[in-house]
Protein backbone atom coordinates (compact mmCIF):
# COMPACT_ATOMS: atom_id res chain seq x y z
CA UNK A 1 0.00 0.00 0.00
CA UNK A 2 1.40 3.49 -1.06
CA UNK A 3 3.23 5.32 1.95
CA UNK A 4 1.16 7.51 4.36
CA UNK A 5 1.26 11.40 3.58
CA UNK A 6 3.10 14.04 6.16
CA UNK A 7 3.64 17.52 6.38
CA UNK A 8 5.88 18.13 3.11
CA UNK A 9 4.39 15.26 0.66
CA UNK A 10 0.74 14.45 1.88
CA UNK A 11 -0.78 11.60 1.16
CA UNK A 12 -3.15 13.02 -2.06
CA UNK A 13 -6.68 11.37 -2.99
CA UNK A 14 -8.32 12.28 -6.46
CA UNK A 15 -11.98 11.64 -6.80
CA UNK A 16 -13.23 11.15 -9.81
CA UNK A 17 -16.43 12.26 -9.88
CA UNK A 18 -19.39 11.06 -12.25
CA UNK A 19 -22.83 12.67 -13.19
CA UNK A 20 -25.77 12.26 -10.51
CA UNK A 21 -22.98 10.84 -8.04
CA UNK A 22 -24.55 10.75 -4.57
CA UNK A 23 -23.44 13.39 -2.33
CA UNK A 24 -23.91 11.07 0.97
CA UNK A 25 -21.37 8.73 -0.57
CA UNK A 26 -18.67 11.81 -1.35
CA UNK A 27 -18.85 13.12 1.70
CA UNK A 28 -18.38 9.96 3.71
CA UNK A 29 -15.03 9.22 1.79
CA UNK A 30 -13.62 13.33 1.40
CA UNK A 31 -14.79 14.14 5.10
CA UNK A 32 -12.40 11.88 7.08
CA UNK A 33 -9.27 13.54 5.78
CA UNK A 34 -10.23 16.48 6.04
CA UNK A 35 -10.78 15.98 9.83
CA UNK A 36 -7.58 13.65 9.57
CA UNK A 37 -5.48 17.08 8.77
CA UNK A 38 -7.56 19.04 11.51
CA UNK A 39 -6.89 16.56 14.22
CA UNK A 40 -3.29 15.89 13.83
CA UNK A 41 -2.54 19.14 13.63
CA UNK A 42 -0.70 18.47 10.24
CA UNK A 43 -1.34 18.03 6.89
CA UNK A 44 -1.81 14.56 6.09
CA UNK A 45 -3.96 14.42 3.41
CA UNK A 46 -4.93 16.47 0.43
CA UNK A 47 -7.57 16.05 -2.16
CA UNK A 48 -8.52 16.69 -5.81
CA UNK A 49 -11.68 16.84 -8.02
CA UNK A 50 -11.72 15.37 -11.31
CA UNK A 51 -13.71 14.77 -13.91
CA UNK A 52 -13.73 12.23 -17.32
CA UNK A 53 -14.27 15.41 -19.02
CA UNK A 54 -12.63 18.04 -17.23
CA UNK A 55 -16.19 19.81 -16.91
CA UNK A 56 -18.64 20.93 -13.83
CA UNK A 57 -20.55 18.07 -12.38
CA UNK A 58 -23.46 17.36 -10.97
CA UNK A 59 -23.95 15.77 -7.65
CA UNK A 60 -27.96 13.69 -8.04
CA UNK A 61 -28.99 16.27 -5.59
CA UNK A 62 -28.05 19.01 -8.58
CA UNK A 63 -25.08 20.96 -6.02
CA UNK A 64 -22.53 21.60 -9.41
CA UNK A 65 -18.85 20.64 -8.51
CA UNK A 66 -16.04 21.96 -10.45
CA UNK A 67 -12.61 19.96 -11.02
CA UNK A 68 -9.56 20.87 -9.42
CA UNK A 69 -7.07 19.22 -11.34
CA UNK A 70 -7.06 17.26 -14.78
CA UNK A 71 -7.71 13.98 -15.98
CA UNK A 72 -4.57 13.71 -17.86
CA UNK A 73 -2.34 15.26 -14.63
CA UNK A 74 -3.37 12.07 -12.59
CA UNK A 75 0.26 10.76 -12.20
CA UNK A 76 0.59 13.56 -9.31
CA UNK A 77 -2.13 11.35 -7.20
CA UNK A 78 -1.42 8.80 -4.83
CA UNK A 79 -4.74 7.61 -4.95
CA UNK A 80 -7.98 7.73 -7.19
CA UNK A 81 -11.56 7.18 -5.84
CA UNK A 82 -14.20 6.89 -8.00
CA UNK A 83 -17.49 8.56 -7.08
CA UNK A 84 -20.81 7.11 -8.56
CA UNK A 85 -24.46 6.63 -8.20
CA UNK A 86 -27.48 6.33 -10.50
CA UNK A 87 -26.85 5.94 -14.22
CA UNK A 88 -23.27 4.72 -14.02
CA UNK A 89 -24.46 1.25 -15.84
CA UNK A 90 -25.04 3.49 -18.85
CA UNK A 91 -21.20 4.79 -18.78
CA UNK A 92 -19.51 2.84 -21.55
CA UNK A 93 -16.20 4.89 -22.46
CA UNK A 94 -13.43 3.37 -23.98
CA UNK A 95 -11.61 6.50 -22.92
CA UNK A 96 -12.39 5.98 -18.84
CA UNK A 97 -11.75 2.02 -19.17
CA UNK A 98 -8.35 2.52 -21.01
CA UNK A 99 -7.17 5.25 -18.13
CA UNK A 100 -8.61 3.30 -15.24
CA UNK A 101 -6.27 0.28 -16.41
CA UNK A 102 -3.55 2.29 -16.82
CA UNK A 103 -3.78 3.91 -12.47
CA UNK A 104 -4.33 0.16 -12.01
CA UNK A 105 -1.08 -0.90 -13.42
CA UNK A 106 0.45 2.45 -11.33
CA UNK A 107 -0.14 0.45 -8.27
CA UNK A 108 -1.27 3.80 -7.03
CA UNK A 109 -4.65 3.23 -4.90
CA UNK A 110 -7.74 2.98 -6.89
CA UNK A 111 -11.33 2.47 -5.41
CA UNK A 112 -14.98 2.94 -5.26
CA UNK A 113 -17.64 4.04 -3.92
CA UNK A 114 -21.40 2.26 -4.67
CA UNK A 115 -21.89 1.68 -8.05
CA UNK A 116 -18.41 2.75 -8.89
CA UNK A 117 -17.20 -0.65 -8.43
CA UNK A 118 -19.26 -1.19 -12.20
CA UNK A 119 -16.74 0.97 -13.94
CA UNK A 120 -14.14 -0.22 -12.30
CA UNK A 121 -15.38 -4.38 -13.32
CA UNK A 122 -15.67 -2.51 -17.11
CA UNK A 123 -12.20 -1.71 -17.03
CA UNK A 124 -11.02 -5.11 -15.92
CA UNK A 125 -9.04 -4.22 -12.97
CA UNK A 126 -11.45 -6.33 -10.44
CA UNK A 127 -10.08 -9.56 -11.88
CA UNK A 128 -9.11 -11.83 -9.72
CA UNK A 129 -10.20 -9.67 -6.29
CA UNK A 130 -13.04 -9.28 -4.20
CA UNK A 131 -15.19 -6.78 -4.65
CA UNK A 132 -18.51 -5.12 -3.27
CA UNK A 133 -21.01 -2.88 -4.32
CA UNK A 134 -23.81 -1.38 -3.27
CA UNK A 135 -26.75 -4.51 -2.27
CA UNK A 136 -29.17 -3.42 -5.03
CA UNK A 137 -26.28 -3.88 -7.60
CA UNK A 138 -24.92 -6.65 -6.37
CA UNK A 139 -26.89 -9.46 -8.45
CA UNK A 140 -26.80 -7.05 -11.60
CA UNK A 141 -22.62 -6.70 -11.38
CA UNK A 142 -22.60 -11.07 -10.69
CA UNK A 143 -24.58 -11.75 -13.24
CA UNK A 144 -22.73 -9.17 -15.93
CA UNK A 145 -19.12 -9.93 -14.09
CA UNK A 146 -19.66 -14.19 -13.59
CA UNK A 147 -15.64 -14.24 -12.82
CA UNK A 148 -15.94 -11.29 -10.22
CA UNK A 149 -16.39 -12.70 -6.28
CA UNK A 150 -18.42 -10.13 -5.69
CA UNK A 151 -19.24 -9.75 -1.60
CA UNK A 152 -21.96 -8.43 0.11
CA UNK A 153 -19.37 -6.72 2.67
CA UNK A 154 -19.15 -3.02 3.32
CA UNK A 155 -16.18 -2.60 1.82
CA UNK A 156 -13.14 -4.56 0.94
CA UNK A 157 -9.83 -3.29 0.80
CA UNK A 158 -7.34 -5.69 -1.33
CA UNK A 159 -3.79 -5.36 -2.57
CA UNK A 160 -4.14 -1.63 -4.32
CA UNK A 161 -7.82 -2.08 -5.26
CA UNK A 162 -10.15 -0.56 -2.53
CA UNK A 163 -14.65 -0.87 -3.27
CA UNK A 164 -17.15 -0.25 -1.13
CA UNK A 165 -20.86 -0.58 -0.79
CA UNK A 166 -21.31 3.43 -0.83
CA UNK A 167 -23.86 5.67 1.76
CA UNK A 168 -21.85 5.72 5.26
CA UNK A 169 -20.04 2.73 4.28
CA UNK A 170 -17.12 4.95 2.90
CA UNK A 171 -16.54 6.46 6.36
CA UNK A 172 -15.52 2.88 7.54
CA UNK A 173 -13.64 2.28 4.30
CA UNK A 174 -11.54 5.39 5.28
CA UNK A 175 -11.53 4.92 8.44
CA UNK A 176 -9.65 1.57 8.08
CA UNK A 177 -7.57 3.15 5.37
CA UNK A 178 -6.21 5.41 7.71
CA UNK A 179 -5.71 3.55 10.51
CA UNK A 180 -3.30 1.42 8.46
CA UNK A 181 -1.35 4.27 7.56
CA UNK A 182 -1.73 6.86 10.99
CA UNK A 183 -2.58 4.44 13.42
CA UNK A 184 -5.88 3.31 15.04
CA UNK A 185 -5.84 6.24 17.41
CA UNK A 186 -6.18 8.90 15.63
CA UNK A 187 -8.76 6.49 13.50
CA UNK A 188 -10.65 6.93 16.33
CA UNK A 189 -10.72 10.31 17.15
CA UNK A 190 -12.04 10.92 13.39
CA UNK A 191 -15.03 7.85 14.10
CA UNK A 192 -15.85 9.91 17.20
CA UNK A 193 -15.91 13.53 15.73
CA UNK A 194 -18.29 12.15 13.45
CA UNK A 195 -20.51 10.71 16.46
CA UNK A 196 -19.79 7.86 14.78
CA UNK A 197 -18.30 5.58 18.03
CA UNK A 198 -18.77 1.81 16.55
CA UNK A 199 -16.26 1.81 13.47
CA UNK A 200 -17.49 -1.24 11.39
CA UNK A 201 -15.60 -3.92 9.80
CA UNK A 202 -15.27 -4.55 7.19
CA UNK A 203 -17.89 -7.56 7.16
CA UNK A 204 -20.81 -5.72 9.09
CA UNK A 205 -24.25 -6.05 7.17
CA UNK A 206 -25.05 -3.74 4.30
CA UNK A 207 -28.55 -3.44 5.40
CA UNK A 208 -31.48 -4.81 7.64
CA UNK A 209 -32.16 -8.53 7.87
CA UNK A 210 -35.18 -9.68 5.60
CA UNK A 211 -37.43 -9.73 8.51
CA UNK A 212 -36.94 -6.55 9.78
CA UNK A 213 -37.74 -4.83 6.01
CA UNK A 214 -40.91 -6.80 5.56
CA UNK A 215 -41.77 -7.18 9.37
CA UNK A 216 -41.72 -10.61 9.26
CA UNK A 217 -42.04 -12.92 12.65
CA UNK A 218 -42.96 -16.19 11.21
CA UNK A 219 -39.92 -18.26 11.12
CA UNK A 220 -41.91 -20.75 8.97
CA UNK A 221 -42.92 -17.35 6.34
CA UNK A 222 -39.49 -16.66 6.29
CA UNK A 223 -37.74 -19.50 6.01
CA UNK A 224 -40.04 -19.39 2.64
CA UNK A 225 -38.82 -16.44 0.82
CA UNK A 226 -35.44 -17.31 1.92
CA UNK A 227 -35.80 -20.19 -0.15
CA UNK A 228 -37.51 -18.30 -3.06
CA UNK A 229 -34.19 -15.73 -3.11
CA UNK A 230 -32.04 -18.52 -3.29
CA UNK A 231 -33.71 -19.99 -6.56
CA UNK A 232 -34.45 -16.87 -8.70
CA UNK A 233 -32.90 -18.88 -11.84
CA UNK A 234 -33.52 -22.60 -10.84
CA UNK A 235 -37.31 -22.18 -10.24
CA UNK A 236 -38.51 -24.65 -8.31
CA UNK A 237 -42.82 -24.98 -7.36
CA UNK A 238 -44.51 -24.38 -4.26
CA UNK A 239 -45.12 -27.48 -3.28
CA UNK A 240 -41.21 -27.76 -2.83
CA UNK A 241 -41.03 -24.23 -1.26
CA UNK A 242 -43.30 -26.04 1.70
CA UNK A 243 -41.52 -28.63 2.08
CA UNK A 244 -38.11 -27.00 2.00
CA UNK A 245 -39.65 -25.60 4.91
CA UNK A 246 -41.26 -28.41 6.99
CA UNK A 247 -45.04 -27.18 6.26
CA UNK A 248 -47.66 -28.46 4.33
CA UNK A 249 -48.24 -26.68 0.96
CA UNK A 250 -51.92 -25.18 2.80
CA UNK A 251 -49.92 -23.80 5.44
CA UNK A 252 -47.74 -22.15 3.04
CA UNK A 253 -50.33 -20.77 0.88
CA UNK A 254 -52.26 -19.38 4.24
CA UNK A 255 -49.01 -17.51 5.59
CA UNK A 256 -48.79 -15.44 2.25
CA UNK A 257 -52.42 -14.36 2.09
CA UNK A 258 -52.02 -13.41 5.77
CA UNK A 259 -49.12 -11.35 5.79
CA UNK A 260 -49.06 -10.08 1.89
CA UNK A 261 -52.61 -10.84 0.55
CA UNK A 262 -51.04 -12.83 -2.46
CA UNK A 263 -50.66 -16.52 -3.26
CA UNK A 264 -47.12 -17.70 -2.88
CA UNK A 265 -46.78 -17.92 -6.76
CA UNK A 266 -47.43 -14.93 -7.24
CA UNK A 267 -45.17 -13.54 -4.51
CA UNK A 268 -42.57 -15.49 -5.94
CA UNK A 269 -43.22 -14.27 -9.94
CA UNK A 270 -42.96 -10.88 -8.74
CA UNK A 271 -39.88 -11.69 -7.06
CA UNK A 272 -38.39 -12.73 -9.91
CA UNK A 273 -39.36 -9.88 -11.81
CA UNK A 274 -37.94 -7.74 -10.13
CA UNK A 275 -34.77 -9.02 -10.57
CA UNK A 276 -35.48 -8.95 -14.31
CA UNK A 277 -36.25 -5.62 -13.81
CA UNK A 278 -33.02 -5.04 -12.26
CA UNK A 279 -30.83 -6.75 -15.21
CA UNK A 280 -32.83 -4.80 -18.01
CA UNK A 281 -32.14 -1.63 -16.29
CA UNK A 282 -28.55 -1.96 -14.43
CA UNK A 283 -26.78 -4.86 -17.34
CA UNK A 284 -26.53 -4.88 -20.80
CA UNK A 285 -26.72 -8.51 -21.05
CA UNK A 286 -29.23 -9.48 -23.96
CA UNK A 287 -33.02 -10.16 -22.80
CA UNK A 288 -32.83 -13.96 -23.44
CA UNK A 289 -29.51 -14.06 -20.71
CA UNK A 290 -31.99 -12.13 -18.38
CA UNK A 291 -34.81 -14.10 -18.90
CA UNK A 292 -32.55 -17.50 -18.33
CA UNK A 293 -31.42 -15.54 -15.30
CA UNK A 294 -34.95 -15.27 -13.59
CA UNK A 295 -36.32 -18.82 -14.69
CA UNK A 296 -37.93 -18.09 -17.35
CA UNK A 297 -37.94 -21.07 -20.26
CA UNK A 298 -38.27 -18.31 -22.88
CA UNK A 299 -37.95 -14.72 -24.03
CA UNK A 300 -41.67 -14.78 -24.72
CA UNK A 301 -42.83 -15.67 -21.40
CA UNK A 302 -40.80 -13.45 -19.85
CA UNK A 303 -41.95 -10.47 -21.63
CA UNK A 304 -45.39 -11.67 -21.36
CA UNK A 305 -45.08 -11.82 -17.13
CA UNK A 306 -42.93 -8.73 -17.50
CA UNK A 307 -45.36 -6.20 -19.37
CA UNK A 308 -48.52 -7.63 -17.77
CA UNK A 309 -46.41 -6.36 -14.31
CA UNK A 310 -44.88 -3.05 -15.65
CA UNK A 311 -47.02 -2.17 -17.98
CA UNK A 312 -44.07 -1.68 -20.96
CA UNK A 313 -41.71 -4.42 -22.45
CA UNK A 314 -38.51 -5.44 -21.47
CA UNK A 315 -36.89 -4.17 -24.88
CA UNK A 316 -39.15 -0.52 -23.70
CA UNK A 317 -37.84 -0.42 -20.75
CA UNK A 318 -34.17 -0.65 -21.52
CA UNK A 319 -34.67 2.42 -23.55
CA UNK A 320 -35.81 4.55 -20.68
CA UNK A 321 -33.62 2.69 -17.92
CA UNK A 322 -31.62 4.33 -15.50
Amino acid sequence: MTPSGHEDSPFTVGFLLFPNFAMLSFSSVIEPLRIANRLSGRRLYRWELVSLDDEVVEASNGIPFTPTLRLDDWRSLDAVILVAGTGTNLIASARLFKWLREVGRSRRLLGSTSTGSILLARAGVLRHKRCTIHWEDQASLQEEHPDLLVTNELFEIEENILTCSGGTAGLDMMLSLIDRQQGSVLAKHIADQCIHPDIRPAHDKQRMSLEERLGVHNPALSSAIHVMHSHIEDTINCEQIADLVGISHRQLQRLFKEHFGVTPASYYLNMRLEHGDSLLRKTSLDIINIATATGFSSTSHFSKCYRKAYGISPRERRKVRA
